[in-house]
């Protein structure tokens, strides 16, 4: 068993369509989002960390977009409420708005991307 302490070790936002949802991302996020063919698959990694959580935008055989089943949550950054108006600039939909969790565990917001996957983003400010 790994000694890292992140529940989260890779994740991977299923999409359609890779150019769109490229687009998109790279526009939420603020950063270039390159894509990179596997096979028969096409990946766009979401960090270039290598000591960070990692995960991408794939597209290929069983990505299937959902708005159910597992949640990812992206980083936020200081404030949701700048990502959340690139959200809807890009060209998605707030389906939960700046939410306040309490407890002092910050805020959380869910958008729809263009591919039609639910996302969750997380701030604690």
């Amino acid at each position: 068993m790994s000694s890292s302490h992140n529940a989260l070790n890779w994740f991977e936002i299923p999409v359609s369509d890779f150019a769109r949802a490229q687009a998109f991302y790279e526009k939420v996020l603020g950063k270039a989002i390159p894509p990179i063919p596997m096979g028969g698959t096409i990946m766009g990694f979401l960090s270039d960390d290598p000591a960070a959580v990692g995960g991408a935008l794939v597209q290929g055989e069983g990505a299937t977009p959902s708005q159910q089943g597992t949640m990812v949550y992206l980083n936020g950054g200081d404030d949701l409420a700048p990502v959340l108006a690139r959200v809807v600039d890009a060209g998605g939909t707030i389906a939960v708005p700046k939410t306040e969790i309490g407890n002092d565990f910050g805020f959380f917001a869910h958008f729809i991307d263009t591919e039609g996957n639910k996302v969750g983003l997380h701030s604690m400010g």
